[in-house]
């Protein structure tokens, strides 16, 4: 017959079974918020970078300012849980300051393919778009001049301020 011991190891394998799947869950609700994370900050700090760059260039290299943010934004995978590339790139850069504007904007929105199983809730909770995708959305926004250099007497002309010089 069965022993004592026989009797925990079956009990086991069958605690076991229903734990699993029940840590593999857990598991994947932590693992789409980190993507989404992660994306943020990646996107986050390319707009920042971009807001600089953009500060200082005139109308002529704003595509220059638009191919370094997405250079800064490749660290982000090509895989559509990180970013939906498949259907042509999803990135959606936005720059707004150029020439003289006294503030410099860079917004960039990503799609998101969903992990499965959390695909269903999160259509349910109405946080997809109408392909299905999360949308992260980050902006940036900074002075082109610091305010001493607005507050001047002459402007916010550098051009100005070095003809008071010489």
């Amino acid at each position: 017959m069965f022993s004592a011991s026989d009797k925990c190891k079956g009990q086991a394998t069958v605690e076991a079974a229903f734990a699993l799947p029940i840590l593999m869950l857990l598991a994947l609700l932590l693992l789409q918020p980190s993507i989404v994370l992660y994306d943020r900050i990646v996107m986050q700090n390319a707009a920042a970078e971009g807001c600089r760059l953009l500060a200082t260039s005139s109308s002529a290299d704003s595509q220059i300012c638009e191919d370094f943010i997405r250079r800064r934004l490749s660290a982000v995978p090509q895989v559509d849980i990180f970013h939906v590339h498949s259907s042509g790139c999803s990135w959606d850069i936005g720059l707004q300051g150029l020439d003289g504007s006294s503030i410099a904007k860079v917004t960039i929105t990503n799609q998101i393919r969903p992990l499965p199983l959390l695909d269903a809730g999160a259509s349910l909770l109405g946080l997809v778009n109408a392909s299905g995708n999360l949308e992260v959305h980050v902006e940036c926004e900074q002075q082109t001049q610091p305010d001493w250099a607005i507050a001047s007497m002459d402007g916010s002309s550098p051009q100005d301020m070095v003809g008071e010089w010489f």
